[in-house]
């Protein structure tokens, strides 16, 4: 790979770098080149990118670039981008409302306008006559809302079709993907970042705001320990059971979905066939409920029981929670489920009732102290809860940092879930999920993915990579079925199971398949 080449990421466990690594990074870097060596890449990168899209947006190609350049690096980086795609035969326009002020972005200015770029300071009255706008107004180094001009011609260029951001869209915060301060940002089309990608580009609003994503690393090498990392099935296939013909049920594992009071009792039956198709071995559901069905008529492999019936002690792996309800009952029921030792999952309403009681919340702590880390599930407002909120906004506006302080509080491994699920370990690795979309935005997919990191805990696997594993395969069912139709308006729950099954079998078993003679 050249220095200003680039990539999309795509099943690859990349590191995601925050902004005091690049700091650390582009510093040392700067250090052993010439000067404004980075800056060429990057805007090179920039436009060879752009020139790239030309090749499959040909209605684009004849019109105009305009490139809005901030007052800093990011403004440079737009100029030699501008200066690139003049030198290849390509109108541009540059609006710098305000002349650029660091040294690398001067010699940026100095070669554009030596180059004959045209740079005006103010934006046209519209953008119909150009095909592509790109945002260079400001980069990771943003540390207020956007203002005046600036927040003006932010509002105006997330209002078009295509919109090639320059490292980071205007106005987003690369470390926690939520818009800095209380202002606005860009929504980009696309987005080309440089040196690696950021934390904020796949969690909260990054996802939506940044678009396609490309990074370009202009020859700088990525630390060798980054703090965050891309979920990918690098991090968990290894931890996949192997599945020889001598294997049998029990080789799987046994599970106990553990929920259902009344009136809830679909959450667990969700739960449960999604562990059967996620390869649980056998699969229990304890009802609270004293009129839970007597069997699941299209999955009758799944074994009911009332909770007060079904020895816990003899399952390999406990689900907890999916329409649990906040009874006395459903308290006991817990807290005897936490003196196990065996692998735990607490969603939805154990995580309600951990939440408001202090001896539950220690008792799962000390599974973690003990070497038997439980894993939970928040969502947003559940996770405000558990940090004795109710501001599920705070969650969101640093989903990081939330995710470290359950994930240490609870001694726990954390799913915090939502656009790029985090998941937080307590030994402090933390992995973004790439996958997932709108489709997984409807009521039961929660108890789905429960199911699924119940079945991988079922299966042996610790608690950190059945977490990665489900996260990841339950969001990729979302995308391959959107991609068939199915969504993401009107996806089901329940026609995850299938998906995930397809997944897991193309993924980690087909090479395994017999072979016809």
């Amino acid at each position: 790979m050249t220095a200003s080449s680039y990539f999309s990421p795509k099943d690859d466990s990349i590191a995601l770098l925050t902004l005091a690594e690049l700091r650390a990074l582009e510093a040392r870097a700067a250090a052993a080149l010439p000067p404004h060596t980075l800056m060429a890449r990057a805007g090179a990168a920039a436009a060879q990118c752009l020139l790239d899209t030309f090749e499959h947006d040909p209605e684009s190609t004849a019109l105009p670039v305009w490139l809005a350049a901030g007052p800093g690096n990011n403004g440079g980086d737009a100029l030699v981008m501008a200066e690139q795609l003049h030198r290849a035969g390509v109108k541009v326009r540059v609006c710098m409302p305000v002349e650029v002020k660091p040294d690398d972005a001067r010699w940026a200015l100095e070669s554009a306008r030596a180059a004959g770029v045209v740079i005006d300071q103010e934006p046209p009255a519209s953008f119909d006559e150009y095909g592509w706008l790109v945002d260079g107004l400001f980069g990771i180094g943003l540390t207020r809302p956007l203002e005046g001009v600036f927040a003006t011609i932010a509002t105006r260029l997330s209002r078009h079709a295509r919109v090639l951001a320059l490292d980071i869209p205007s106005g987003l915060n690369s470390d926690t993907g939520a818009p800095v301060g209380v202002g606005d940002a860009v929504r980009a089309s696309a987005t080309i970042t440089f040196i690696g990608a950021k934390p904020g580009q796949f969690t909260a609003d990054g996802r939506d705001l940044c678009g396609k994503l490309f990074v370009a690393t202009i020859g700088v090498e990525p630390p060798a320990a980054p703090s965050i990392v891309l979920n990918a099935p690098a991090l968990f296939a290894p931890a996949m059971p192997p599945r020889d013909n001598g294997t049998n049920k029990g080789t799987f594992g046994t599970l106990a979905v553990i929920g259902g009071d009344t009136g809830m009792c679909g959450a667990p039956v969700l739960a449960g066939r999604m562990a059967l198709y996620g390869g649980a071995g056998k699969v229990n559901i304890a009802f609270l409920s004293d009129g839970f069905p007597p069997y699941d008529p299209p999955h009758p492999e799944l074994m009911l029981h009332h909770a007060d019936d079904l020895k816990l002690d003899r399952m390999d792996a406990l689900a907890i929670g999916c329409g649990m309800g906040k009874s006395d009952r459903a308290k006991r029921l817990l807290s005897d489920a936490l003196k196990l030792d065996i692998p735990k999952l607490l969603d939805a309403d154990a995580l309600n009732l951990i939440a408001k009681d202090d001896a539950l919340a220690s008792a799962v702590a000390s599974c973690g102290t003990r070497g038997d880390p439980c894993i939970l599930t928040p969502h947003p407002l559940e996770a405000a809860r558990l940090l004795q909120s109710d501001d599920a906004k705070a969650v969101q506006t640093d989903r990081f940092q939330a995710a470290r302080q359950l994930s240490a509080r609870y001694a726990s491994v954390v799913v915090l879930k939502g656009s790029g699920t985090i998941v937080a370990s307590p030994d402090g690795r933390l992995v973004v999920n790439p996958t997932g979309n709108a489709g997984l935005a409807t009521g039961g997919t929660g108890d789905v993915l429960g199911g699924l990191i119940g079945a991988l805990l079922a299966q042996k696997l610790p608690a950190f990579e059945a977490a990665l594993a489900g996260v990841y395969l339950h969001g990729l069912a979302a995308q391959s079925l959107t991609d068939e139709g199915i969504g993401p308006a009107g996806l089901t729950a329940g026609e995850l199971a299938p998906e995930v099954r397809k997944l897991i079998n193309r993924l980690f078993y087909a090479q395994h398949a017999p072979r016809r003679m």
